[in-house]
């Protein structure tokens, strides 16, 4: 980054508070409506000065849709890149995360990429693993490595209201399970997805995992390879072109460096062989995407000329 202050990242978060009172935190998961409205945070990570942060940084969220860059890369690595996307296609989406109306019209019926709900489920399905416990531990092992932080761990209380509030992706399920699409039990299914969207971090974590992805897959610190550079590269491409749901396009034409959302209200983002961006603020705009997150990163991507394109 140009700047290299922390003064500036503060008055950046002071500059886009107010964007906060525009938005609405989730409340279709109940325990996702607990979050104080309130916060907003990003932390910044390079190699060359480590972690620079302001606001809120020490907040707690669960990753929620984050989750599925993540699931991504353990699914290729376990199962290989053919085979994930002979069930799951590679083109963006105009309809919403959670929407089922692609799946009936597409023939045969594999949801359009791996970052709406339907793909990520697909993708969870693929991954290694005999048990939820088994999956979902490796999943966490992926993140402890690319974070350096062994003690994150799951929200229980967020992972125990999306599986009850879960019908639309159960239906999901069920409908890619009669076309062929998904083989394992839903129910199991559904556990594990659940759990991973309920993996909790702060922004200081995001960035670290933005980092490792920035820096083609290796460890920041160490270079210790943690995603093989081709993978890493797949999931970035996908950051760009669907990472902000169905408004991806807006994104990358005003923010233009890959990024994740999450309905927590985090934001994963990074700048190829730079730096890490984690960005936290609950209230969402109409799209599912945080606001005053997202305004941040246009003003921060507008300062220090951060485009990729």
């Amino acid at each position: 980054m140009r700047c290299r202050k922390e003064e500036e990242l503060v008055e950046l978060v002071r500059r886009n508070k107010n964007y906060i009172k525009d938005g609405k935190v989730a409340d279709y998961i109940p325990a996702l409506a607990k979050a104080d409205p309130d916060k907003l945070a990003i932390a910044i990570y390079s190699k060359e000065e480590g972690c620079l942060s302001a606001g809120d940084v020490g907040e707690l969220f669960t990753l929620q849709s984050i989750s599925k860059v993540l699931t991504l890369a353990l699914a290729i690595m376990d199962v290989g890149k053919e085979q994930v996307f002979s069930r799951v296609g590679m083109e963006p989406t105009g309809d919403p995360f959670n929407s089922i109306a692609k799946l009936e019209t597409m023939v045969p019926s594999k949801p359009l990429n791996p970052m709406i709900n339907a793909g990520a489920l697909v993708v969870t399905n693929m991954i290694h693993g005999s048990s939820v416990e088994e999956k979902v531990g490796r999943i966490l092992q992926l993140i402890h490595d690319m974070t350096n932080n062994p003690t994150i761990g799951i929200n229980d209380e967020v992972a125990d209201s999306e599986y009850e509030s879960a019908n639309l992706n159960r239906a999901l399920s069920y409908f890619m399970k009669q076309h062929g699409i998904i083989d394992d039990d839903v129910e199991m299914l559904l556990e594990a997805y659940t759990k991973q969207c309920a993996i909790e971090v702060n922004c200081k974590d995001l960035a670290r995992i933005g980092m490792v992805l920035a820096n083609e897959g290796k460890d920041p610190e160490t270079e210790r390879p943690i995603i093989p550079r081709y993978i890493a590269r797949i999931v970035k491409t996908f950051m760009v072109t669907c990472g902000m749901y169905n408004a991806s396009g807006e994104f990358a034409i005003n923010v233009a460096i890959p990024a994740k959302s999450g309905v927590s209200g985090g934001i994963l983002s990074l700048v190829p062989n730079e730096m890490g961006i984690g960005v936290y603020s609950p209230p969402l705009d109409q799209k599912g995407n945080s606001l005053a997150g997202n305004k941040l990163l246009e003003n921060l991507s507008a300062q220090y000329e951060l485009s990729i394109f």
